[in-house]
């Protein structure tokens, strides 16, 4: 089932980059991309539109990325195990990184999208469970930070850092150190990748002009 898997890169990426913040401002009249910090992201909108629509945004994000990386891990036969041939291990990954870069570069906004976050921990969901465990525990490094400092941008960049050796050391731990190479180089890419979507907000965290959350915008 190679084949059908390798289809579901094209997919992946279409349903990546899909515009869901720029959509949602639109059904309520405003375009969010004027406002806030002007990204497309769930963060934003929640800033501009409230937390319900925050939860919203994140949720449609999240099965962006979950729901082809699920069903390419089902063409190949692979969901549920970490055995996986090399070439099993790359297709799968390629779809969830074509996810992700249809989020961030994203063909419809002039290759402008959002920061990938919602949709990297969806589509690590869906790649079960090489990376929906580590995704699982980077979660919790995420909430920690966002409870700790108030800031989303820098939960995002510490969880994204800790994804790799996050990732590494669930395969040591299981044994299966073999094959975890094709998993821990992209989920280094991919907390390199989070970290140069936040380099704005890295400057304003160096300012001290960041807002945290729950800082509303007027719309």
């Amino acid at each position: 089932m190679e084949f059908p898997a390798a289809a579901m890169i094209p997919v992946a990426f279409l349903s990546g980059s899909i515009p869901t913040g720029l959509l949602i401002g639109r059904a309520k009249g405003i375009d969010i991309r004027q406002l806030g910090s002007k990204n497309i992201g769930a963060t934003n909108v929640g800033r501009v539109l409230g937390k319900p629509w925050f939860f919203v945004c994140f949720a449609i994000d999240f099965l962006k990325g979950c729901l082809p990386a699920l069903a390419a891990g089902h063409l190949m036969g692979v969901l549920g195990t970490m055995d996986l041939a090399p070439a099993q291990a790359w297709m799968w990954l390629a779809v969830m990184m074509a996810a992700v870069m249809g989020n961030v570069l994203n063909p419809w906004l002039g290759f402008k999208g959002g920061k990938g976050v919602a949709t990297s921990i969806g589509a690590m969901s869906g790649v079960f469970p090489p990376l929906a465990v580590p995704g699982a525990a980077i979660f919790v490094v995420w909430l920690t930070m966002r409870r700790v400092f108030g800031y989303v941008s820098l939960a995002s960049i510490v969880a994204g850092l800790c994804l790799a050796p996050i990732t590494a050391a669930m395969f040591a731990a299981a044994g299966s150190t073999r094959g975890m190479w094709p998993f821990v180089t992209v989920a280094t890419l991919l907390g390199l990748l989070v970290v140069w979507t936040h380099r704005a907000n890295i400057v304003r965290l160096r300012a001290g002009t960041e807002p945290k959350a729950g800082a509303r915008v007027q719309a």
